[in-house]
Parts: C-alpha cells; sequence; structure tokens
C-alpha cells in the first residue's frame, strides 16, 4: 500500500506547510506544545508510510532572542531563531498565551513583528490569551473570536470591536483562528490538520492522541457558566448541566424543581439565591446557546433551530436573541456561520495516503 501511494502521490499533496510558534517568558508550555505535538505525529506518520522523507510541518520557535525561554510552568525551552525579520516561508503563525495576559502584550516590537507577518502566513492562530494580542494589534477586529473562558470577560471588555464568544472551543473566522483554555490548542490544531489533508488523517493522529476529534460540548462545560454562576449545590449543579444538554425539554419551574425534588417555590428561590439568577434566565441563556451552535454549525431552518433549542417557534427566538444579542437569528447566522475546513482532496491517492498513514501510526 505504501509503495502504491508513493507512486501516484500528486507532489502537490505534499506541500510543506512551515509552523512557526512564538515563545515567551511566561508562555503557557501546553499552548506551545500541543499544536505541536499534532503537527509532528502527522509528520512521522507521513514519514514512516514512506510519502516523504522530511517534514511537511517543520516547526520553528521564535522569541525576542534565540536562547532559553522560561515557561510558565518553569520548564526551559531552547529557541534557535529571533522574530523582527519579516519571513516568506511560514504557513502557519501561532500566538500561544500565558496566565499572565501582561506577559503577552509587554512587547511592542513583537506586536509589529506579528502584525506585519500576519499579511505574508496564510493562517495565523491563537491559543488561549494570545488572542489578547491578536486583538490589540487589530486582527480580530470585527472578527468572531474566543480565549481562555476566565478571559474572556476582559477581552470583551478591553476590545469591544472583538465579537467574543466565550462557549467556543475554537473559532475560525478567515485566516484567523482563536482557541479556548490551554487545551483547547489541541482541538484547533486537529481542525487545521484536518483542513489540509482530511478528517481520516486527522481522526488518526487524535486517536493516537486519545483525544476528541471534535470535542462534545463548548468551554461551558468547564467555565464560569457552570462554575463561577453556578453553586456548590451538586443538586442544582446537575440540574443545570442537564438543562443545557436537554434545551427543548419542558423546563418550566415545576418540572425542573420536580426533579430535583423541590417544591416549585422553594426552588425558585434557592436557585437564584445560589446563582444569581431565576431559573427563567439560566433556561433562556441555554436555549440561546444551543440555537447560536445550530445556526453556526449546520444547515438547519431557522424555524427548525427554534424548536430542537427549546424555543418552540421561531418568533419567541428572534425576540430572545433580540433581547439578549441585539441581532436576529437570521443576521447572527449570515455573519457568524462556521467556517470550516476546506473538503479533503478527492480521489484515490489521498485514501492511499490515509490508509498507509492509519498503518504507520498503529505501528508507533
Amino acid at each position: 500500500m505504501t509503495q502504491s501511494f508513493v507512486r501516484h502521490t500528486q507532489a502537490s499533496e505534499a506541500r510543506v506547510r512551515p509552523i512557526g510558534i512564538l515563545a515567551f517568558d511566561g508562555v503557557e508550555i501546553i499552548d506551545l506544545t500541543g499544536p505541536l505535538e499534532v503537527f509532528a505525529l502527522a509528520d512521522l506518520g507521513f514519514q514512516r508510510a514512506g510519502i516523504i522523507d522530511k517534514p511537511l510541518y517543520p516547526i520553528r520557535l521564535f522569541a525576542k532572542k534565540p536562547g532559553l525561554v522560561k515557561a510558565s510552568c518553569g520548564l526551559q525551552i531552547h529557541v534557535d531563531s529571533a522574530y523582527g525579520e519579516l519571513i516568506d516561508d511560514i504557513d502557519t503563525l501561532l500566538i500561544p498565551g500565558s496566565p499572565d495576559v501582561g506577559a503577552v502584550l509587554a512587547d511592542p516590537a513583537l506586536q509589529e513583528w506579528v502584525l506585519a507577518m500576519s499579511t505574508r502566513v496564510r493562517r495565523v492562530v491563537s491559543v488561549c490569551t494570545g488572542a489578547f494580542l491578536l486583538a490589540k494589534i487589530g486582527l480580530l477586529d470585527g472578527r468572531r473570536a474566543t480565549t481562555h473562558w476566565a478571559y474572556c470577560e476582559r477581552l470583551a471588555a478591553d476590545y469591544p470591536s472583538v465579537m467574543v464568544e466565550p462557549d467556543r472551543i475554537f473559532l475560525r473566522d478567515g485566516p484567523v483562528s482563536t482557541s479556548g483554555g490551554i487545551t483547547s490548542c489541541v482541538d484547533l490544531a486537529l481542525s487545521l490538520l484536518e483542513e489540509d489533508w482530511g478528517r481520516e488523517m486527522a481522526l488518526q493522529v487524535a486517536r493516537y492522541m486519545v483525544v476528541f476529534l471534535k470535542r462534545p460540548g463548548g468551554q461551558s462545560q468547564f467555565s464560569g457558566y457552570l462554575v463561577s454562576e453556578a453553586t456548590d449545590h451538586p443538586n442544582l449543579r446537575s440540574l443545570m448541566s442537564w438543562i443545557m444538554d436537554h434545551p427543548a425539554e419542558d423546563l418550566t419551574v415545576e418540572k425542573l424543581a420536580e426533579r430535583v425534588a423541590m417544591s416549585p417555590r422553594n426552588f425558585a428561590r434557592v436557585f437564584q439565591e445560589e446563582t444569581g439568577m431565576t431559573p427563567a434566565k439560566f433556561v433562556e441563556k441555554a436555549r440561546i446557546d444551543a440555537a447560536r451552535h445550530f445556526l453556526g454549525e449546520s444547515d438547519h431552518r431557522i424555524e427548525a433551530v427554534a424548536v430542537i433549542s427549546g424555543f418552540g417557534d421561531a418568533e419567541r427566538m428572534r425576540r430572545a436573541f433580540i433581547r439578549h444579542l441585539g441581532i436576529s437569528p437570521q443576521s447572527y447566522r449570515e455573519r457568524f456561520t462556521r467556517q470550516g475546513p476546506k473538503p479533503a482532496p478527492s480521489g484515490t491517492t489521498t485514501k492511499q495516503a490515509n490508509a498507509a498513514i492509519v498503518a504507520s501510526l498503529n505501528d508507533f
């Protein structure tokens, strides 16, 4: 199979796509190494399948100056290249984050370099709080973006021209992509790999890494939506998770109270005391989030989205969107429809490539 693939592969399918990754003191190590591992595993699969003899995703680390960079966890990373010089052979430029946003924004020269490089690369990617640097230099103006859930409110407040979506694992808006907290960098890197080589290739790397190719849900399953706004009350926490997973169910106070074995009056009182909002307000927020997901990620008609997200009819959903988001569902879809990975290359050679790579990954 491998020899057959090598014989029939088109040169264009094996194009080298260099990855440039920024490094700085205080960088979050997983933000850097997570994507690096995704692309390195893909390269190893290609090499073991006999498709290439050198990496398709060569990695270059850039820092203020060559030498050691100390990550936030204390690990030291050796960097060979200094940023400042404009380079034309970088395909994807990746900006990791840091627990200290100031570390990302501390160097004006870095901001100038990233802005200049953004016109020379095919893709600009941020991980976690790296989004603040992209926002600072204007690359996120008018774009949908996300960052670590704990920093989303700050990003939205500091950069009001950015359309921040706190519940997204990652967002791809044209040539600029952003991801949420820390490990979401792997999800985004797999999406980039899928764009380049197709779903099956990305799926095999995900399987080897023992991660989802596309994990279910959004950051809200880990974020302040269920943590800081929620409660330590185990029954209410469980109920809120259930509501978000079942937005189309009957979510009246009476039905919700029944699920936690409380009287409706006592349930409503305890829920507001523990979460800072009424049950009805939480349900509406959960349904809006569900509707936003379906509008952005599916081709369902507006009427169908209203039903499956629990609003029942399109007019009720429209009023909720206007009230909370200041935009109609139709306008939301037109502005925020997901721009996902391009279709995988078609033809026998792609199937052969995937088969050969799968075999090589299985031999790791």
